[in-house]
């Protein structure tokens, strides 16, 4: 069984996640329905994605029932305002299957249309109508949740970030932990990079009998962050799922987060994705 954690509103978030981005709604029902049959019970998509639908029968043809899989999917910044919000919401629910989401977040805060907060309201609404059971965001930096947290008085339960060994954004992660948000790591296993064969990972991995891939994920539990490492093939799910048997120690930890810092995404500052 896959720990979880408690988000600020109550609700369970599983320790570990699948993405699935940039599968097609073909491979996503695939992968889904393998990983749930592994033991996932968190999916992560987006409207952006262009696959909530094979995400949405993935989690139908698993056979788990619907109410143990957390299925998180997000807002486009085309969809940015409230009117907006609650259109989008109501089509990407069409499109996954489902009576209500379990986690729905702002994708790209999108300072410049400056309308995060307007949908961000809209998504307490929907909280509040039961439509959806937790609410956050996803690339917001500090200033951007706490201009949510002034104007609207609610908290996102987790931020999505870039988060991986060569970008280990140690600020962030500690003003999460203060207002009690959590971290989900996007990108957790530093994508397009060589972090994998890094000899510093080689080497812890070898220390513990597990692959790169674990230790890197076991790094990001021992942060507390959630990771969704994405992959369609079965036996890596199940390795990125086999994490929990086996500890870093402190020397260890800081061996991995030991290199150049260097963020692969876009900058919440400036980034636009419509």
């Amino acid at each position: 069984m896959t720990p979880v954690h408690t988000l600020n509103d109550g609700t369970k978030l599983p320790a570990v996640g699948l993405g699935t981005w940039p599968m097609t709604d073909a491979e996503a029902e695939q992968a889904v329905a393998e990983a749930l049959g592994l033991g996932y019970r968190l999916v992560d998509t987006a409207t952006n994605y262009r696959n909530e639908t094979g995400v949405g029968l993935g989690v139908a043809r698993s056979g788990v029932p619907r109410e143990e899989v957390v299925v998180t999917t997000k807002l486009p910044g085309r969809h940015h305002g409230r009117e907006e919000t609650l259109a989008s919401f109501e089509e990407s629910r069409r499109r996954l299957g489902v009576d209500y989401v379990d986690l729905y977040l702002v994708h790209w805060p999108l300072p410049r249309v400056d309308k995060y907060v307007d949908s961000w309201r809209a998504m307490i609404e929907l909280r509040e109508e039961g439509l959806v059971r937790s609410i956050g965001v996803s690339n917001f930096t500090r200033e951007h949740i706490e201009r949510l947290e002034k104007e609207t008085g609610v908290l996102p339960s987790v931020n999505q970030i870039e988060l991986h060994p060569l970008f280990p954004q140690e600020e962030l992660l500690a003003f999460h932990a203060a207002k009690g948000i959590v971290t989900e790591s996007w990108s957790p296993l530093g994508r397009a990079t060589t972090l994998l064969d890094d000899p510093a990972v080689v080497g812890v991995a070898e220390a513990h009998g597990v692959t790169p891939s674990q230790v890197i994920l076991r790094w990001h539990l021992q942060l507390g962050a959630v990771p969704i490492p994405k992959s369609a093939d079965p036996g890596r799910q199940r390795e990125n799922l086999d994490v929990f048997g086996f500890e870093l120690d402190p020397a260890q930890m800081a061996a991995i987060a030991d290199r150049p810092h260097a963020r692969m995404g876009g900058d919440p500052e400036v980034h636009e994705e419509f």
